[in-house]
């Protein structure tokens, strides 16, 4: 089984609208450093992404990839690799979780399993840089309030 990294962050920000920015795909490139292009390719019936194809630019890694998304109640969405050129396999999420007075506590989970040859500990090293750089990117997002 592969392993996980983790990491949490608490937003100055209600769950739903932590929640709004995470589902907005189409801004992603405005606020995360990585990715280029998103586009959502299907919904479900309540209008959330149900796969989404993102265009990513890591430095040395570029990718062109389809990820599909389960959201889990109001709280926490997951989504798994469908296809990519670099990665063997993705899985992640954010789960939400109310704290104090209008805060959310935010955590990221995240496993990647890339098609080249990586030492386990280069690669916990780079989903930690991911995980941290994707948190800071939106507890900025939210908190500056921009839609």
């Amino acid at each position: 089984m592969a392993e996980h990294t983790s990491s949490s962050i608490t937003i100055e920000a209600a769950p739903a609208d932590v929640m709004g920015v995470i589902a907005d795909f189409a801004r992603y490139p405005d606020w995360t450093g990585e990715v280029k292009e998103a586009e959502v390719l299907a919904t479900d019936a309540k209008g959330r992404a149900e796969q989404v194809r993102l265009v990513m630019d890591a430095g040395a890694i570029k990718d062109d990839q389809v990820l599909g998304y389960t959201w889990t109640g109001e709280n926490e969405v997951s989504w798994t690799l469908v296809k990519s050129q670099m990665l063997r396999s993705l899985d992640g999420s954010y789960i939400l979780k109310p704290v104090g007075s209008g805060s959310t506590e935010v955590t990221y989970l995240l496993t990647v399993d890339v098609k080249i040859p990586m030492l386990g500990m280069i690669k916990r090293k780079a989903e930690k840089v991911i995980i941290d750089r994707a948190l800071a990117g939106l507890k900025k997002r939210v908190e500056s309030g921009a839609k």
